[in-house]
């Protein structure tokens, strides 16, 4: 059995489940969230908690066990707090601009970059620093991913775009003639 599947979902104050035939809508301060249901995992809801129970035990339910209830704690965090993802520009003359739902950037090419942001994202610009936020995990991390794509960080000057919490591992360059 999975671990993570045995864990319960907590549902804290202010985010309210309800539950569908196919799908599970959370709905929470922040906006509104909707999980498609595996039907072989059973959802009980009570005292403030989900708890979810596979049917059977073949490999698939086993898989999907962990991973449907990651998704739902997932969209009950996002409904209640949001995910925020931080990407730095490092080089000379590297900047960053947000303006409404687009990031433009400037990171060594002939004209600036742009991203657009999909609807219930949004960004925000400190110094070098961006920082993509949302209240779906997957999406958040989806544009973090578009935006580090543009100029990914090189081994030898650690030049780019990275994470935040992103460790560059370093090469050594050519040794010079002796």
């Amino acid at each position: 059995m999975s671990r993570i599947g045995k864990l319960p979902v907590v549902i804290p104050e202010g985010v309210e489940v309800g539950f569908t035939e196919g799908e599970i809508e959370v709905k929470g301060p922040k906006g509104t969230l909707t999980v498609q249901r595996y039907p072989q995992i059973d959802y009980q809801h009570q005292d403030g908690t989900i708890q979810l129970s596979p049917r059977g035990d073949s490999k698939e339910i086993r898989s999907q066990y962990g991973l449907r209830r990651t998704l739902l704690n997932n969209a009950v965090q996002g409904v209640s707090k949001g995910f925020e993802k931080g990407l730095e520009l490092v080089g000379v003359g590297y900047r960053v601009q947000v303006q409404g739902d687009t990031v433009e950037l400037n990171v060594g090419y002939s004209h600036p970059k742009k991203v657009t942001l999909p609807p219930d994202t949004s960004a925000r610009a400190e110094g070098n620093r961006v920082f993509i936020s949302g209240i779906d995990k997957e999406q958040v991390g989806e544009v973090a991913a578009r935006i580090r794509r543009i100029r990914p960080p090189e081994p030898y000057k650690g030049k780019g775009i990275k994470y935040i919490d992103e460790q560059i591992r370093r090469k050594a360059g050519k040794s010079g003639k002796k």
